[in-house]
């Protein structure tokens, strides 16, 4: 099975959407993806749960599927999201000087993929 972690850096709503699509894509293709929020992309966490947000959907199934390995931990607290990240329960990465280490995936056997 083929193990792909999808680091998503950008924080526009448009890159997002399409790192969710593709996570629920590749589990519906029997392959293994894990969402990584890193960077910018921390700031949409508190719209993610917004009922009136476009990506509001596909976030849910998301994290129904299991797909969400965490956030960054450094960078949700520079954005001022890290209380909305505990809020929902999401884990905090910060094995890499408060950072998600990418050789911890690459080690697992992810390919890793940026957004």
């Amino acid at each position: 099975m083929k193990k792909f972690a999808l680091f998503v850096f950008n924080g526009e709503p448009m890159c997002f959407i399409h790192v969710l699509l593709n996570a629920l894509d590749m589990k519906a293709r029997g392959e293994e993806a894990k969402i990584i929020i890193e960077g910018a992309s921390t700031g949409l966490i508190p719209e993610l749960v917004r009922p009136g947000n476009p990506l509001n959907g596909l976030w849910k199934k998301n994290l129904e599927a299991g797909l969400v390995a965490g956030v960054c931990k450094a960078c949700s607290s520079k954005q001022g999201t890290l209380e909305a990240a505990k809020e929902q329960g999401l884990t905090l990465l910060d094995e890499m000087s408060g950072h998600p280490a990418m050789a911890a995936y690459r080690a697992a056997g992810y390919e890793i993929i940026t957004f």
